[in-house]
């Protein structure tokens, strides 16, 4: 079950126009669309559990601060959040009671190639929500992970901005390579490391370990994404009387921690028992009562 709203004024300055319901099935892009055609687009997915809505804000500021990374018209956030609540609200109406996870994945692209379009242009805007399947079993049992280089080292994202390192862009086909490779290895998921051995994040997580009375993540100029699930897990686990850093992490310091886990919005916290091959620590206390204070946010 799905629910799709396109946005009526994705890019501020466009004529202002309500969003609109349509079927899921409903074509909206052209075959000439950016997004398509060149993965130049940006995207957030936002996580509604039992009904409710978690970091839409955050995930706005995240959305604006993409599309500026890859020069795209500045989004209207007031018009993406009108979608995203839209889409929401019908996805939750048409259910007896709400899922126990949702994600609404929100969508910009450049739009029309000049070939297309003279003007070349007018951005796409859209919300997709739809029901995920219960996360329940994998908060609990976790997950096994690889490290898989991304192939530059820490920082690179200072000396070449347009590798658009911290965006969260359409562009997605070398981490999906990445996920595909490791389930040859017989892993779910991939920890990717820098050329200088240091670690990134997974390609649709942020990456925490507990270090004594520690949590650490990988600090975000180090070239990641800011994970807005990670930021949640940082208030629920200094709640629980831990101390939380962002901060250079070595593959080895990794590979040593007490705990690891990944951090996502539809997930939001799972414990990493294997990595490598090699079993971890799982610290399923922490880990509960984290995942409780982020739902209760």
């Amino acid at each position: 079950m799905s629910s799709l709203v396109v946005c009526g004024s994705p890019a501020l300055g466009m004529p202002a126009q309500p969003s609109r319901l349509e079927d899921p099935s409903t074509p909206l892009a052209s075959a000439t669309d950016l997004g398509l055609t060149r993965g130049d687009g940006v995207f957030e997915s936002v996580g509604v559990h039992h009904g409710v809505i978690h970091d839409l804000e955050p995930h706005l500021e995240r959305l604006a601060q993409s599309a500026r990374m890859l020069d795209l018209p500045a989004p209207d956030l007031d018009a993406f959040r009108a979608a995203i609540l839209m889409a929401i609200d019908d996805l939750l109406s048409r259910r007896d009671q709400p899922p126990v996870t949702a994600l609404c994945k929100v969508v910009y692209t450049r739009g029309l190639e000049a070939a297309a379009s003279t003007p070349p242009g007018h951005p796409l805007g859209f919300a997709l929500a739809y029901e995920f399947p219960d996360p329940t079993d994998a908060r609990r049992d976790g997950c096994s992970a690889v490290m898989l280089s991304r192939g530059y080292p820490l920082r690179i994202g200072t000396q070449a901005p347009w590798l658009t390192i911290g965006a969260k862009t359409l562009s997605y086909a070398v981490n999906m390579a990445a996920l595909r490779h490791a389930a040859s290895l017989g892993a779910e998921e991939v920890i990717f490391t820098t050329t200088d051995g240091f670690v990134l994040e997974a390609p649709r997580s942020t990456v925490l370990l507990r270090t004594g009375g520690t949590v650490l993540t990988p600090a975000v100029d180090g070239g990641l994404l800011h994970g807005t699930a990670q930021q949640a897990a940082f208030e629920a686990c200094e709640a629980e009387g831990l101390a939380c850093e962002y901060r250079d992490i070595t593959v080895e310091q990794l590979a040593s921690a007490d705990a690891v886990w990944l951090a996502d919005s539809a997930f939001l916290l799972r414990p990493v028992h294997t990595l490598n091959g090699r079993t971890l620590d799982v610290d399923r206390s922490l880990t509960q009562a984290a995942i409780t204070r982020m739902l209760a946010r």
